[in-house]
């Protein structure tokens, strides 16, 4: 093998293990982003029924000083 071959062969080489790491890199990314997703999942029913307990609570409150108003005014 000449020398050009054996360069242009070692290129090969890191080439090969670059893009090794890029697939090693996209299917890391690729399951942090499905894990990620999964979470945001979760968090927006988590902040749904938050929302939905928050405005029970307003609604409780403000029927309540309704009522206190009208005891007021007695």
């Amino acid at each position: 093998m000449s020398e050009e071959q054996l360069l242009e062969y070692d290129d090969l080489v890191v080439l090969e293990q670059r893009l090794d790491q890029l697939i090693h890199t996209v299917e890391t990314l690729a399951s942090e982003n499905e894990v990620l997703r999964a979470q945001q999942a979760v968090l927006t029913a988590e902040r749904a029924g938050l929302v939905e307990k928050t405005e029970t609570a307003r609604a409780r409150v403000e029927a309540m000083i309704a009522r206190l108003k009208s005891m007021e005014t007695r």
